[in-house]
């Protein structure tokens, strides 16, 4: 029988390897691979780019478990034409990423973040500082899955009302209302704060522009904890220059590292994040709580039952 190897882009502990072993006796767990092992490759925990060619190449490939929540970095078309089975990570980093953004919420709103800046200048700000109450504050939440409802649920907790933006604008528990992603433009002007955590799609990609920064409420602040490539940079300085909304803060961008002669670094009305709202501790116990019941799954019916992607959705 030829070999049949489940490949990880990383190390993982003992024991999460001794579980692999018992659930998929037939199978070799490798984290490095030479080229002979590449067409015996079914299974990647992770993705290497560094391999990608040749594992796209060969007809083994059956699964693959995408690390993050986002997917958008990997080649979902060729999956799609060759049956390749894709999970991901959804979940995992939710906490992490709603506190991150309730985080920013409360610092803005008390002056945190103007406060920081000026200690660094040694000056004495008083009570010239931006401030404002948290409850009745509106917040859209642009995206409404895990993290999403996690988000509401912790807003809801400071007296903030939830609304939701979703693709078709069906009901989600915890917003007071949802809307249809082709009805932001109308609705973004009512909302005191406003938090992208959409996967980047061709219907998301740029989707924050010019145009729609015009619907903006010059007071809002924006959180952008989805994807960098869906906000144009550009028109987002400009919108922020010319007073279109209030704040932004960013922990993902169109490129990254963020360039160093991007303006971003230098406005007094941005906070940037280097990618970080995810970091999660325990990392790879919550991970393989997911990878390991669908290991099972596939071992048993070559099927996955957590965190199943939709190939042609990209989510």
């Amino acid at each position: 029988m030829a070999e049949k190897i489940i490949y990880l882009d990383r190390e993982f502990r003992p024991e999460f390897i001794d579980e692999m072993n018992q659930l998929a006796p037939d199978y070799t767990v490798k984290t490095e691979l030479e080229s002979a092992d590449i067409p015996h490759v079914e299974i990647s925990l992770g993705w290497n780019r560094k391999y990608e060619k040749d594992l796209l190449a060969s007809d083994h490939l059956k699964w693959v478990h995408s690390i993050s929540a986002g997917v958008d970095a990997l080649p979902l078309t060729t999956f799609s034409e060759k049956g390749i089975l894709l999970s991901n990570g959804s979940g995992i980093h939710s906490q992490s990423i709603a506190e991150h953004i309730i985080g920013v919420i409360l610092g803005y709103s008390r002056g945190l973040f103007q406060s920081q800046k000026a200690q660094l200048n040694k000056k004495w700000l008083g009570t010239a500082v931006h401030y404002q109450a948290l409850e009745k504050q509106k917040l859209l939440i642009v995206g409404t899955g895990k993290i999403g409802k996690l988000v509401a649920q912790k807003a809801d907790n400071f007296g903030i009302s939830c609304y939701g933006i979703n693709t078709t604008g069906h009901p989600v528990d915890g917003f007071i209302q949802t809307y249809p992603l082709k009805e932001l433009k109308q609705i973004i002007s009512q909302m005191d704060i406003v938090v992208n955590i959409l996967p980047l799609t061709e219907q998301t990609k740029g989707l924050y522009n010019e145009r729609l920064f015009e619907h903006f409420a010059t007071h809002t602040l924006f959180i952008n904890v989805g994807r960098g490539d869906s906000v144009k940079t550009i028109d987002l300085i400009q919108a922020l220059d010319e007073g279109k909304l209030a704040f932004a803060a960013l922990d993902v961008f169109e490129e990254e590292p963020l360039p160093k002669e991007s303006p971003l670094w230098e406005m007094d009305n941005v906070l940037l994040t280097s990618h970080i709202a995810g970091l999660t501790p325990d990392f790879q116990n919550k991970l393989m709580a997911i990878f390991l019941k669908n290991l099972k799954s596939y071992i048993e019916n070559q099927e996955i039952t957590i965190n199943k992607v939709g190939l042609k959705k990209g989510y």
